[in-house]
């Protein structure tokens, strides 16, 4: 599953436009916040601020790959059902060619599945709240911990090829992954988005990733069917 580690990396890089749409606002509200303190060097305590809350949601993607894709390698011993990782890879392989032509802006479908996650998020979302205004790096820890939880259409569409892993290692590398290729663009949301978005948003950068996540895709069906036959 190497190339869907390289793919979850790539997902989360080029999806800058849609990171910025769910979490640039919260990223920008924290560094506010800093930015009305006196205590010590301002860029000094913004980048301390940014790594702590990017930090626990990163923590918080790769504890979710863990959960299941080692929920999928303990359902495949428990039940022995023929053919179930390799069913759910073909499903993987699906979603990889929807995630890359939501990179590509060919087709938008994929956000619809945030909608999977409001049952969660309601339950998260008075505790985030609790949370305002953050006043420490433990704080934005914390909070990075929860929002990790919030509802986006390429987390769940990556989760799925942690499950398709089969494995609570690969599972957790893949959403490590995909964690770190968001990195640039939640710590540029509190220091230089402007830039970053331009290029992300550069239709033909947009067109080759998506284009190489659907190879990816494409790659993981045909090993997948290769395995049935």
């Amino acid at each position: 599953m190497e190339l869907s580690i390289w793919g979850a990396f790539m997902v989360g890089l080029m999806g800058a436009a849609h990171c910025f749409g769910m979490c640039g606002g919260l990223v920008g509200a924290f560094s506010t916040s800093i930015a009305n303190s006196n205590q010590g060097n301002y860029l000094a305590r913004q980048l301390g601020f940014l790594v702590s809350y990017n930090l626990g949601r990163i923590i918080s993607y790769t504890l979710a790959g863990m959960l299941v894709g080692g929920g999928a390698a303990a359902l495949s011993q428990l039940f022995a059902i023929d053919n179930y990782l390799v069913f759910l890879r073909l499903f993987a392989g699906i979603m990889m060619i929807a995630t890359g032509l939501y990179i590509s802006q060919l087709w938008m479908g994929i956000t619809h599945i945030e909608k999977m996650g409001q049952v969660i998020w309601r339950f998260l979302n008075p505790i985030a709240k609790k949370l305002l205004p953050i006043r420490h790096q433990g704080q934005a820890l914390v909070a990075g911990l929860i929002w990790g939880w919030l509802p986006c259409g390429l987390v769940y569409s990556t989760l799925t090829w942690s499950i398709a892993s089969g494995s609570m290692l690969q599972g957790g590398l893949i959403m490590l992954a995909f964690g770190l290729g968001t990195l640039p663009a939640l710590l540029s949301a509190g220091v230089a988005a402007k830039q970053l978005a331009q290029w992300v948003q550069h239709k033909a950068v947009r067109l080759i990733s998506g284009l190489l996540i659907i190879a990816f895709g494409m790659q993981t069906i045909y090993i997948a069917i290769a395995q049935l036959s």
